[in-house]
């Protein structure tokens, strides 16, 4: 056995931990670029970031014009600001899109080259970046522990997903107090986002029992805790257990990788613009049913480890007890079907070709147990396009 595993440097995990931040950027540089979004400007959660920087006179610049899901042009302009204020290093403070936009700055200020080289692995040997604090605001993306940025190229509608450890935040500050003020739409797609990951990456063919132990762990904390956040945003515990699952799952796919239902997910968020939480949740139950017999001793063992009723339980009962549980929690937090959502049925069937080859393409059906053809994913869109 083989295995390597990659983490930040510092992680802190837990209620008031963004107290510690101050100490955690002195070490970085003497200026900082603070990557957000308007929304933390308006809750005023920006605030607290910036008071504990002019609280050690650390010196900073603010970029926030960051897109629901980031591109190439948000990128460029974070980068000019990082660049015209000679910043030292990056805080990522937002959702998963300020968290990969950073990311992606961090990178390309110490290389000469464009986000789209990376991305069309045009450039696959490049220089390590600026240090990173990442400070997630939502429980979902993982992306503070990843070493993937994901940015949409708004000239092919492609989504680039790019993996290399020179992504993975230096530091990671996750304090779920950010997360009380979450709507409950953002919760759920957030919060499926994350259970995908956790899925995904425990079925992997790139899997190992490293990865699987965090799989197994944001599993459980999330078919237990993101009804009650969903339910009830002010529910502390259950929103302080989703960041840790979020994070939890962000370790095992960073390490074991995702696989169907993130290549199939990103052409229809690069395309339609679907929040990227909401288009793998559309795709659960689908990926579920295609999969099942070729990971149902994977199911099971989820199923017995997170459900005490699954225990004695032959392996295809206990499967089908998980895939159930996974049903009733996309019904309770209300997820709809592609046409559900809006998309128009002419306009999905003329790129139905496009989101085959682009989702094949990214690489991530590949790391199924059973990977699809290019007719097979076509097959699969349309079941979800209209799959109530």
């Amino acid at each position: 056995m083989n295995i390597k595993f990659q983490m930040p440097t510092i992680l802190r995990l837990g209620s008031g931990t963004v107290a510690h931040l101050a100490e955690e950027a002195q070490k970085l540089g003497k200026r900082a670029l603070i990557v957000s979004d308007g929304l933390m400007k308006q809750t005023g959660h920006l605030d607290i970031i910036t008071k504990s920087l002019e609280g050690i006179s650390l010196e900073y610049a603010i970029y926030t014009d960051i897109t629901a899901e980031p591109t190439q042009e948000n990128v460029y302009g974070a980068l000019d600001t990082y660049t015209s204020n000679k910043c030292d290093f990056v805080i990522a403070f937002g959702g998963g899109s300020c968290l990969d936009t950073a990311k992606a700055v961090a990178v390309l200020a110490t290389n000469d080259t464009t986000i789209e080289a990376i991305g069309d692995k045009r450039v696959t040997d490049f220089n390590e970046g600026v240090p990173v604090i990442a400070l997630p605001t939502t429980a979902g993306t993982g992306s503070e522990v990843t070493d993937v940025t994901v940015i949409t190229n708004t000239k092919t509608d492609v989504k680039m997903m790019m993996k290399d450890v020179k992504f993975l935040p230096d530091i990671a500050i996750v304090d779920s107090d950010f997360t009380l003020t979450v709507p409950a739409k953002v919760t759920s797609a957030t919060g499926l986002d994350a259970l995908c990951h956790a899925l995904e990456s425990y079925v992997s063919v790139k899997a190992n029992g490293m990865t699987q132990m965090f799989s197994l762990q944001a599993i459980k904390k999330i078919m237990e805790n993101l009804p009650k956040a969903y339910q009830d945003g002010s529910d502390s515990a259950a929103r302080e257990q989703m960041s840790i699952a979020s994070t939890e799952a962000g370790i095992a796919f960073s390490n074991a990788s995702v696989t169907l239902i993130h290549g199939m997910s990103r052409p229809v968020g690069a395309l339609f613009h679907v929040p990227h939480g909401i288009s793998n949740a559309m795709l659960l139950n689908i990926f579920l049913d295609f999969s099942k017999d070729a990971i149902l001793t994977d199911l099971a063992e989820i199923a017995r480890f997170v459900y005490p009723e699954a225990q004695g339980k032959t392996d295809q009962a206990a499967a089908e007890l998980f895939i159930a549980a996974v049903n009733q929690i996309c019904e309770t937090l209300q997820i709809p079907d592609l046409k559900g959502y809006g998309i128009d049925e002419k306009e999905f069937l003329a790129v139905l070709d496009k989101m085959a080859t682009d989702a094949l393409a990214s690489g991530s059906p590949q790391n199924n147990k059973k990977v699809p053809t290019h007719d097979e994913i076509k097959e699969l869109y349309m079941a979800a396009f209209s799959a109530k």
